[in-house]
């Protein structure tokens, strides 16, 4: 008996070492950013998250950021967090259609929902879920990473009068968009920011769409494009954390509960921040940019493209079965949420005669 006891004592003071030990262990992740240094909200996301884990973990858990001019691979980020080079990406999820078809879903889809809407798809009309189903196939955890809400149409040459104007059209467009605009004769690619500008000014491109007033207006393009369209392609732009899933396994608990509660909270400080520019830069625009010609495409070229969407969404729900329980779920929460918005938000704005 005296045995027995000796050895649990033994057992116990053993964990009880284990547990200060691990509790003092410091543990440090590595973030590679889309977007260039200090760039303007999304790069205040990454800084937000890393101030908040240190502070919260009392200095056990700390975030070193790259930004694309440190890790030269601004549309790498999948793989290098995938691969572990990386511990943490921030970027968007439909830049890895590449990858997976079905990472494009969990950005913003054409003709969807708005941010309010996903936000509550997100965490409790089961899109968490469906986003963990998709990126467990790669060793890969995401999570939201701030949303831009309604994002504007682009940036044009030339006005958009008919779907003629559409044909050849080259423009920098991501995600199911670009798929939608390419089966109406566009020609789609994907540039990263700090190369937009440049691709527009020589015409390497005739178009492009970047986020709306919050960032586009410091970016210059209406110096080259005055055509500014109001959107439809990105009615809520969720930008995104991607975990290494072995990374985070090897977190503690309350680590990991400390960088889930701060990714949330630095991605909803991102839609506020975002908001306030766009409303904040769109009112500036008739007094310090009056040569920006505010445009809505014309409804015959917005019925095409609803028209394009649609068969597409059809063509992927029939040719893969993960996709298909992706696009009803989100078709489903979607038709339930416009209902209260139309009868709150909508309603409440109609009857101000805005």
């Amino acid at each position: 008996m005296l045995n027995k006891l000796t050895a649990m004592a033994t057992l116990a003071g053993l964990l009880l070492a284990a547990g200060s030990a691990f509790a003092d262990k410091t543990y440090r992740l590595r973030l590679a950013e889309t977007w260039p240094p200090n760039y303007p909200i999304f790069g205040e996301a990454t800084k937000s998250l890393k101030k908040m884990v240190e502070t919260m973990s009392n200095g056990r858990l700390k975030i070193t950021i790259d930004a694309k001019n440190k890790h030269k691979a601004p549309l790498g980020i999948f793989d290098m967090v995938k691969a572990g080079q990386y511990d943490i990406g921030h970027s968007a999820s439909y830049y890895w259609k590449g990858k997976d078809p079905n990472t494009l879903f969990f950005t913003s889809m054409p003709f969807g929902m708005t941010a309010p809407e996903q936000y509550a798809w997100f965490y409790y009309g089961g899109g968490m879920e469906l986003m963990a189903k998709v990126y467990a196939r790669h060793g890969l955890l995401s999570f939201p990473g701030g949303n831009t809400s309604n994002q504007m149409g682009g940036w044009f040459q030339k006005e958009i009068k008919s779907l003629d104007d559409l044909q050849g059209l080259k423009m920098r467009i991501p995600g199911f968009a670009g798929e939608v605009l390419a089966k109406l004769g566009a020609k789609p690619t994907n540039i990263p920011a700090g190369e937009l500008y440049t691709a527009l000014e020589r015409r390497t491109i005739d178009a492009l769409e970047w986020v709306g007033p919050s960032l586009d207006l410091r970016m210059g393009f209406h110096k080259i494009a005055p055509y500014y369209y109001t959107g439809w392609h990105e009615p809520a732009t969720e930008l995104q954390f991607l975990v290494n899933k072995k990374k985070w396994d090897s977190l503690p608990a309350d680590l990991q509960e400390v960088l889930r509660v701060a990714m949330r909270t630095a991605a909803y400080d991102t839609y506020a921040q975002s908001y306030h520019a766009s409303a904040v830069n769109w009112d500036t625009i008739k007094s310090d940019y009056p040569n920006i010609k505010i445009k809505t495409f014309p409804k015959a070229v917005l019925d095409a493209m609803r028209r394009a969407n649609d068969e597409l969404l059809a063509e992927r729900a029939a040719a893969d079965p993960l996709a298909k329980e992706i696009i009803d779920s989100q078709a489903a929460y979607m038709a339930k949420a416009r209902a209260w918005t139309a009868i709150s938000d909508q309603a409440y704005l109609n009857s101000l005669g805005e």
